[in-house]
């Protein structure tokens, strides 16, 4: 999605075979027992590059025709040759033609025929090679398809749901955009595979939640599972723009001249009030979970303040209630591709993937641990499942201490009050920073220093009971990690990466289209605290998460806010913080009046996912505590000693 927050290892993994290798060689099959990996064995300069027109059977643009959305098919032509049919990775975006695609913003490039010269991306490049065709399909209204862009409702989903059921036989295509001859996808074997991030990530999604057969597996990266959070939280609005402004951001210069009535729709359609419509159930794919039939690999940064982790824990839950094949990627950046923060085993996974869920291959991934975790900047654990086993939601309460907003939490039940005043001009950095001492604009809450690391996995809930003075309020529930560590820097523009100058190659090349892209590492900051979580609320939804009301001054309402999913272990010597505060700056909108609010402290209470329950945080809160760990090096490379292993947690 388009940001609006704040914030020499040369490697030549595939070169195309000769054309003249004899066809048993061309054939990925291993010619003794059942092949485990793919190989390069197909011509990638000699592709078949070729554009198609899907129709959608929608008229978006209501030019009294059905819109046909462009599909650039780049596919083994030696495979036809030998009649052998092959399975399709698919990315549908509406970014290739406006924006770019990958770190470098990479665009579609064409020859004199309308055909693709440069497909961004690795994805061709290396599986083509292996035996797969790659698809790159543009959303209706965007690059060279009809239509209009409604930012993922019905149009957008079916610009990617009817080049799959074309794959597969049931729907029709063209060699242009307004002729008659058809366009036949015998190649393929309709067996598919979505993947994207963001936007091209959330259609994977949608698709998925259609059930169409012939999608076997997604990939979703930094992706949306239901639009409404993107724009809002609990009636609390997240940006100060609505969907209409995206459409507009991305349709093509023909698209926008034919869709002023679906920018209205769009307009109309998402109030600002926060209110949930017809427009937001169209657009949440969690809801029709139980349809999805292909299995998800989901990846995603835990500190993604554009497209948040809450989109993660829902998706996540959701999928795993209806026990879909599942496996995840967290890392510490923001909104970043898995290519450009752990590249080498970014690449080797994602194609044992594919030729797992794909070709069928039993190479063994769908045995290995579930969840790949990233602990610190390049330091990776593994856990068997996520949430791991033995993780129990816990029940941590605030308590006052002895100064104003400055108090502890604990197990037991409090009672007592805290009071703070909304202030637009301060977010969660200014009051972790300030977490001990009183300020007017927050209530803090902290451990004793941890004599055992805490491991917090998935999603937790904060329910917040305050009266307001005012008739509008908005609360932010932050959860931090309080002590000094080597992070990621994802609050940097690049989100937790610095890009290099030198290349590594991740398949063949042509001269219009290089599979060399320029390395990245880690950036990293040294900081004093980390935001574990966070969540948002209007007060005013306190009866619905659907709709909001004005408060009454001076009664009391209970809010339940969730906060976003993540995976984190607070380390012996650090103390877990829970603050509650109003606006959190640059991350929610303010209300429209400036509230002082009161929480009732004996009816606020944190659930906390915690590996190991309320014995665990027990354990981790009494004893002696161990000195405050000092923070990591810059290389962000801390090795960790088995005496201090997390549970539920391989290294």
């Amino acid at each position: 999605m388009p940001k609006r927050t704040r914030f020499r290892i040369w490697r030549t993994l595939a070169t195309a075979a000769a054309v003249a290798l004899p066809a048993a060689l061309l054939t990925p099959a291993a010619a003794h027992g059942t092949p485990r990996e793919s190989r390069p064995v197909y011509s990638y300069e000699n592709a078949v590059r070729e554009a198609v027109w899907v129709d959608t059977g929608l008229d978006g643009d209501g030019d009294g025709r059905t819109d046909r959305v462009a599909a650039d098919i780049v596919r083994p032509r030696e495979a036809a040759r030998q009649g052998r049919k092959v399975p399709v990775i698919m990315d549908a975006s509406p970014y290739y033609s406006c924006c770019g695609r990958g770190n470098e913003s990479q665009k579609k490039t064409y020859d004199a025929h309308g055909d693709v010269v440069q497909m961004p991306l690795f994805y061709d490049n290396f599986f083509v090679p292996r035996g797969y065709a790659f698809v790159g399909v543009d959303l209706a209204g965007t690059n060279r398809s009809d239509g209009c862009v409604d930012v993922g409702g019905r149009s957008d989903i079916q610009s990617a749901k009817a080049v799959i059921d074309w794959l597969n036989g049931r729907a029709k295509a063209y060699t242009t955009r307004t002729g008659t001859t058809r366009a036949s996808a015998g190649w393929t074997n309709g067996r598919t595979g979505m993947i994207g991030k963001s936007w091209d990530g959330t259609i994977a999604n949608g698709v998925a939640a259609t059930g169409v057969k012939g999608l076997e597996t997604i990939v979703p990266i930094s992706a949306i599972s239901s639009w409404y959070d993107y724009y809002f939280q609990q009636g609390a609005p997240l940006y100060d723009s609505g969907p209409d402004w995206l459409s507009n951001y991305v349709e093509s210069p023909d698209a926008r001249a034919k869709c002023a009535a679906v920018q209205r729709q769009l307009a109309e359609g998402a109030p600002r009030t926060g209110d949930w419509t017809p427009l937001w159930t169209e657009r949440d794919y969690v809801k029709d979970a139980a349809k999805v039939r292909a299995s998800v690999f989901l990846v995603h940064g835990m500190q993604d303040l554009n497209v948040r982790t809450k989109h993660v824990g829902q998706w996540w839950d959701a999928l795993a209630r209806h026990h879909v094949e599942r496996k995840i990627w967290l890392s510490q950046t923001g909104h970043v591709d898995p290519f450009d923060f752990r590249r080498t085993a970014w690449v080797e996974t994602l194609h044992r993937w594919f030729d797992h869920e794909l070709l069928g291959y039993d190479n063994g991934i769908d045995r290995e641990p579930m969840a790949d975790i990233e602990r610190h900047p390049d330091q990776w654990v593994t856990s068997p499942v996520w949430p791991p086993n033995g993780t129990r939601t816990t029940l941590l309460r605030p308590a006052p201490g002895t100064q104003a907003g400055v108090g502890t939490l604990r197990l037991a039940r409090a009672t007592g009050t805290e009071t703070f005043t909304d202030d637009p001009r301060h977010g969660e950095t200014d009051w972790a920073a300030h977490i001990d001492q009183p300020t007017p604009d927050k209530a803090g809450f902290t451990t004793a220093p941890l004599t055992r690391p805490l491991r917090l996995s998935g999603t937790s809930k904060v329910t917040v009971t305050a009266t307001p003075t005012t008739t509008t309020a908005h609360l932010s529930a932050v959860l931090v990690d309080l002590g000094p560590d080597t992070v990621r820097d994802y609050a940097d523009a690049a989100e937790g990466i610095t890009t290099l100058t030198d290349r590594t190659c991740w398949g063949a090349s042509t001269t219009g289209d290089s599979a060399c892209y320029k390395e990245t590492r880690a950036k990293t900051a040294d900081v004093g605290f980390t935001v574990v979580s966070r969540g948002w609320g209007d007060l005013g939804n306190h009866a619905s998460d659907r709709r909001g009301e004005p408060l009454t001054p001076g009664t009391p309402y209970t809010l339940t806010l969730s906060l976003a999913a993540t995976d984190h272990v607070i380390p012996a010597g650090h103390r877990l913080a829970l603050i509650v505060a109003g606006t959190d700056k640059d991350l929610i909108d303010p209300p429209s009046t400036t509230p002082t609010l009161t929480l009732d402290l004996s009816r606020t209470v944190a659930r906390l996912p915690l590996v190991g329950g309320t014995a665990a945080f027990a354990r981790a809160t009494t004893g002696t505590p161990t000195a405050t760990p000092g923070a990591g090096h810059l290389d962000g490379v801390r090795p960790s000693p088995d005496a201090h292993r997390i549970p539920g947690e391989v290294r």
